[in-house]
């Protein structure tokens, strides 16, 4: 994905501001900065959910910026948004069958807990659980871009790594490009392949993610 001069306004609210960068297939982009900066608008802007203003979204070659959300998931992006947004009423297997007609042995592979739990509805699940269902989902329909918003939020420790292994075989597969939105520092630096740092709607700072401490993210998230 490629993201071109992207702005978008709320209100009288100039939010995003001439946010540029690119997401390569087979790396992990890290976005990260504090709260209310602007990370989960973007990423809903470019999944059409609220419009830009002006600017491109580019994927594969195909300006996607005035796309309705479901063209952009049938162009090959998944989206795991934050607070999971499963269907709680659904069996895990109907949640992961939305969009698609069988569920991909990888995510077993990925997420064993999700096989022995089938036929359980979503809601009974552990809040780990239903992000490992969500992330389940998006790539059920077998992405090749994936985006994912805070999914270490509110999750126990032993699922993080479970997640963090998942993330880092889909990069490592090279043909799925990730777009991780996060504030767990350690969790995105020990991902990434290059990071952004957003403060007030801009690309403040961008680099290597193995320079991440060198070059102090850490302190500019914590400012």
């Amino acid at each position: 994905m490629v993201v071109k001069e992207l702005n978008q306004y709320y209100g009288g609210s100039h939010i995003l501001r001439n946010v540029s960068f690119e997401v390569p297939a087979g790396k992990v982009t890290a976005l990260l900065g504090r709260n209310g900066v602007g990370k989960t608008t973007l990423l809903k802007t470019l999944m059409g959910l609220v419009p830009a203003r002006n600017g491109d979204v580019v994927f594969e070659n195909r300006i996607l910026t005035k796309s309705e959300p479901y063209e952009r998931a049938r162009a090959g992006i998944g989206y795991v948004p934050q607070g999971r947004e499963i269907f709680p009423r659904l069996t895990v297997e109907e949640n992961l069958l939305m969009g698609a007609s069988r569920v991909p042995e990888r995510i077993f592979e990925m997420f064993p807990v999700l096989k022995s739990m089938l036929g359980r509805r979503g809601g009974d699940l552990s809040g780990g659980q239903q992000q490992q269902l969500a992330i389940g989902r998006a790539l059920a329909m077998q992405p090749r871009l994936l985006i994912l918003d805070e999914p270490t939020e509110g999750i126990q420790p032993s699922i993080i790594k479970d997640i963090e292994r998942a993330i880092r075989a889909l990069a490592s597969a090279g043909d799925m490009a990730i777009l991780l939105v996060e504030q767990y520092y350690d969790f995105a630096r020990s991902l990434a392949d290059q990071y952004l740092v957003m403060e007030r709607g801009e690309i403040v700072a961008r680099g290597a993610g193995a320079d991440m401490e060198r070059d102090g993210v850490r302190r500019l998230l914590a400012v």
